[in-house]
């Protein structure tokens, strides 16, 4: 199983203070032979419609001397892990859940706006300090 991530827990009470119940850590998903480690599954009761909510988040916390090379590494992850929940798990969206700090930086940048532009991509934008969630991208609608 690989090692969670240095945000991992803050993403889980950032989540959970947001209403969310986690579900999966981490939430395991067959892809043939092998299995893939998304950081963590999660739902949420919608009370209007009786329904559940259902997400999935991979946690990347861009802290490696080469910021672009973290964005390649997470953008082949999420891309992965989303045609296999397509597969697999297709009630359940996956977000790239990013501190304030990698926000403001990296994914203001042209490389990071690339992948903001991806018709399928979700991102999680949470303050580490406060641990709460502070952005949905798109924006999440319940």
């Amino acid at each position: 199983m690989p090692a969670k991530d240095v945000y991992h827990d803050t993403v889980c009470i950032a989540l959970m203070k947001d209403g969310w119940t986690i579900t999966d850590d981490p939430l395991i998903l067959k892809i043939g032979e092998r299995s893939t480690f998304i950081d963590l599954g999660a739902e949420k009761l919608i009370a209007a419609e009786r329904d559940h909510e259902k997400i999935a988040v991979e946690i990347k916390s861009f802290l490696s001397p080469s910021p672009i090379k973290d964005l390649e590494n997470a953008w082949g992850q999420f891309f992965l892990y989303a045609r296999a929940l397509q597969k697999k798990e297709s009630d359940r969206s996956l977000y790239l859940a990013v501190s304030r700090n990698t926000f403001d930086t990296l994914f203001q940048e042209e490389a990071g706006q690339l992948l903001l532009e991806e018709p399928d991509f979700r991102m999680i934008v949470f303050d580490p300090n406060s641990e709460e969630i502070l952005q949905w991208q798109p924006q999440f609608n319940l």
